[in-house]
């Protein structure tokens, strides 16, 4: 019989034997934003389209082609997030969270939506971490954010991230700014793809991001922001780099970084790795002022990054790093009979209790299949139960690694935990 249905093209299943990756990743980023001093905020999967269209910018490819949009019964139009900044800004306007004392630190960790061709590290579905703060305008806030990703990364002693960072300015600046590079580019339009021809109307800077080898090659002569940056952005990028080399965190201006979203002002930034081929960017974020006055909400500062835990675990496997395997379970029950099955389920139960894991078997297997299966997870210690060692009140407790048996009481759940406890301890020191 064929299958009923299969995976959504440009999604993936996270299966049990690798989901430990993924639980371990989060617990070092959510670890890492907890020393920061961010608290962690979890918005819908679906927001009014309007959010994303006022806030990530209507002339973006992810407005414009990449957004999960439908109509609900109610004709409401909703669209799946393709990002965590608009939702997380949305929810500190609606929710008043600004009246909480500033800052707001904030971290998420959330699945978005684009569709756009699947890719190594970025498939229709992925997943993101996210830090964002709100209401800090200072430069300090910016280096500040930078070394929270930092030291994300050489917590996970990641070799080979390196940092790059520009201003993209204010709009003031971008008009003079725009203006030159319109000049720039229509020298070309005959050669640009047809992409950047409607760039070069509507959003010029975007043109300084395709990934077209041509438009790639013209755009490395075109002029460059931080040539163009007000008084007030300029000094705000300098304070940004000196703290930068107060922390002692290299990094290279790179004047051609731009953002493919609209809210983005000021410092943005990325950390890269070369181990992963094209799909190189492990983190993207930067500073954008305007955000909030664009959803309706009065003027607040605001800068973030996010970190695609997919193309962050690619990294680690191309470094041939390894990530902490599970904790083995330290004991498996094999139990022959109805009233050995009822002891095993006792003495389990009172093992999990202590926050140790414990097995027994629950789909009808002989000894031999039980002692298989045990093997098979791991176990730390397994121990067989029939009708002698019930009538007994004891039992053989078997160390999987070294075979060596230690007899110990089944009838005290709370001695036979000590028991345990010991020859865990006991097989630690051999």
């Amino acid at each position: 019989m064929a299958l009923i249905a299969k995976k959504i093209k440009g999604t993936e299943d996270i299966l049990p034997r690798d989901s430990f990756k993924w639980q371990f990743l989060e617990k070092v980023l959510s670890d890492e934003a907890r020393v920061y001093g961010f608290s962690e905020i979890r918005t819908p999967v679906f927001e009014q389209t309007a959010l994303f269209q006022r806030g990530v910018g209507e002339g973006t490819d992810v407005v414009q082609k990449e957004m999960y949009t439908f109509e609900t019964k109610g004709g409401e139009s909703l669209t799946l997030r393709p990002e965590g900044t608009a939702g997380a800004a949305r929810a500190l306007l609606e929710h008043g969270l600004y009246n909480d004392g500033l800052p707001i630190k904030a971290h998420y960790f959330t699945t978005c939506y684009r569709y756009e061709k699947p890719q190594a590290g970025r498939q229709r579905e992925f997943h993101q971490f996210g830090m964002e703060v709100y209401g800090a305008s200072d430069p300090i806030a910016d280096a500040e954010l930078i070394c929270a990703a930092s030291s994300i990364f050489d917590r996970l002693q990641l070799p080979n991230i390196r940092l790059e960072i520009n201003s993209i300015g204010c709009p003031e600046c971008r008009k003079n700014y725009h203006a030159a590079l319109k000049e720039y580019f229509s020298q070309f339009t005959d050669t640009l793809c047809s992409t950047c021809m409607s760039r070069l109307e509507k959003n010029p800077m975007r043109i300084l991001d395709c990934k077209s080898p041509i438009c790639k090659e013209i755009a490395e002569g075109a002029p460059k922001i931080t040539d163009f940056l007000c008084e007030e952005c300029d000094n705000h990028f300098k304070k940004v780099q000196e703290y930068l080399n107060a922390a002692e965190i290299e990094f290279t201006v790179n004047p051609s970084i731009v953002r493919g979203l609209d809210y983005y002002t000021n410092t943005v930034f990325e950390f890269i790795s070369d181990s992963i081929g094209a799909q190189s960017t492990v983190c993207g974020g930067g500073r954008y002022n305007g955000l909030i006055e664009e959803l309706g909400g009065s003027p607040l500062p605001s800068l973030g990054f996010a970190i695609g835990l997919e193309r962050l675990l690619m990294v680690i496997e191309a470094e041939g790093l390894e990530i902490p395997a599970p904790e083995k379970d330290m004991l498996y029950i094999a139990a022959l009979g109805d009233k050995a099955q009822v002891k095993a389920f006792e003495l389990v139960r009172e093992v999990r209790e202590t926050g140790l894991k414990a097995q027994f078997d629950i789909v009808g297997r002989g000894l031999k299949a039980q002692m298989k299966y045990a093997n098979k997870i791991g176990a730390k210690f397994s121990m067989v139960l029939g009708d002698n060692e019930i009538e007994n009140g004891k039992a053989m407790l078997k160390n999987m690694t070294s075979g060596e048996q230690t007899e110990v009481s089944i009838n005290d759940a709370h001695i036979f935990i000590e028991n345990l406890l010991s020859a865990d301890l006991a097989s630690e020191m051999n």
